[in-house]
């Protein structure tokens, strides 16, 4: 779906434009055009990216064709950005991320993703509903969007605390194969998280810090905000990714400690009957004249069998190993 916001250099406000008056548009200085390619095929973005734009082809072609970290590349008349956006999955403890490749300019801004964005939605729906949000550039535009990308990244974290939480509660009350399981999907998560936050930090430090021909340097006041909401998330994810180690080494510890329970068991149940198994290996043994053919005999190899696991249980639990 193709959609355009338009603001004139007179105030006039459209979201129809037609791609014959894209050119028009972007000859307005004073004007703010927005055109936003979702879920578009590359052969219907690509011509409008090159033709219409005339972004390199190199731009166009990390757009269209291959996937990257977050980056920022400066092209002089403007900038390519990648940027990432997440959601987690709480049920199936997945983490699905979203790519927005973003063309700014002095005067428009393009927007391409090959899925939906929500953040871009809010920020669109908001600019229809108040056109004022136009006036302050296409510069602060991008902070919106930023802004809404950033704003998603709490959910998704805090769904992942909720999740190691319950996890914690699990490891000490009845831990099994799947409570392992969660515990390696909760840490790929929380890895995958820390290689999209900390390079898209480096782009929101690199937007506040640096010197662009398509950024008001009085507007990198906002990308500097954002860069602390990073710098914040990158703490969190630090100390999410410590309390799933732990949780971990607990897993471990736990798992250890009922295995040495178990075995403790039938260790004492195999020495409480060591006794018993030697009297009536001994006994049964082929013998030409039995000794239980007197009954005085086989009492006292019953009374044997019976007394000597007693006295072990006896000793076993006045030296404590029971």
């Amino acid at each position: 779906m193709i959609r355009v916001l338009y603001r004139n250099s007179k105030g006039g406000f459209t979201i129809d434009v037609p791609q014959s008056h894209w050119k028009v548009a972007l000859r307005d200085t004073g004007g703010l055009l927005w055109v936003d390619l979702g879920e578009e095929p590359a052969e219907v973005v690509e011509p409008l990216l090159r033709d219409l734009f005339n972004f390199h082809a190199l731009a166009i072609d990390d757009a269209l064709r291959e996937r990257h970290v977050p980056k920022l590349d400066n092209w002089g008349e403007y900038i390519y950005a990648v940027l990432r956006g997440i959601n987690f999955d709480a049920e199936a403890l997945e983490l699905l991320q979203y790519e927005v490749d973003i063309f700014l300019g002095k005067h428009y801004l393009v927007t391409y993703h090959s899925h939906p964005v929500e953040a871009v939605n809010r920020v669109w729906s908001a600019c229809q509903s108040d056109q004022r949000r136009l006036e302050r550039g296409a510069d602060h535009l991008l902070y919106d969007i930023l802004d809404q990308l950033a704003t998603d990244y709490m959910p998704a974290i805090d769904a992942l605390d909720e999740a190691i939480d319950h996890l914690e509660d699990e490891v000490f009350e009845r831990p099994t194969q799947h409570t392992l399981n969660t515990i390696f999907s909760l840490k790929r998560s929380i890895l995958q998280i820390r290689r999209i936050i900390v390079p898209q930090r480096e782009v929101l430090n690199r937007l506040a810090r640096d010197d662009y021909a398509v950024i008001d340097p009085q507007d990198r006041v906002f990308f500097r905000d954002i860069y602390d909401h990073f710098v914040r998330l990158v703490d969190i994810n630090e100390n999410l990714r410590d309390l799933v180690g732990g949780t971990l080494d607990t897993y471990l510890s736990v798992t250890s400690n009922r295995i040495n329970q178990v075995m403790k068991v039938l260790t004492i149940i195999s020495a409480l009957f060591m006794p018993i198994s030697f009297l009536a290996g001994f006994f049964g043994m082929n013998f030409t004249r039995l000794p239980f053919d007197s009954p005085a005999l086989l009492i006292g190899a019953v009374a044997a069998m019976v007394l000597a696991p007693v006295l072990m249980f006896v000793w076993f639990k006045r030296n404590d190993w029971l």
